[in-house]
């Protein structure tokens, strides 16, 4: 799978969890995003089933962007990839924080304001 890709998916499902804030001093990276949910790549193209490993970065993801400048950087960054992974089905993408055990107040969309 593409590094591209990874990175993608990894923005779109992070932007959806984490999109309600405004942005300071974030200690949430780009690369800790791409790595918590490469493993959701193959499942939000629809090309493999939802893993345990997806899962648990989705979740370690959502925990660690506590603060508003975590939870925006992190939405900028899945929004980065997002447009970058070939075949991304949005269903299964705005679908996934509920199928891993994920509350999100806000749709999991490329659209998403990260600002709000």
């Amino acid at each position: 799978m593409a590094a591209g890709g990874v990175r993608a998916l990894v923005a779109f499902v992070v932007l959806c969890l984490l999109v309600a804030a405004p942005c300071a001093n974030a200690a949430v990276s780009c690369p800790k995003v791409a790595s918590s949910i490469a493993p959701c790549v193959n499942y939000i193209r629809g090309k493999g089933p939802l893993t345990p490993a997806c899962c648990n970065g989705v979740r370690a993801l959502n925990s660690q962007a506590k603060t508003p400048a975590d939870r925006r950087a992190t939405c900028n960054c899945l929004k980065s990839y997002a447009g970058k992974i070939p075949g991304l089905n949005p269903s299964l993408t705005s679908g996934l924080p509920g199928k891993c055990g994920v509350s999100v107040p806000y749709p999991i969309s490329t659209k998403t304001d990260c600002t709000k």
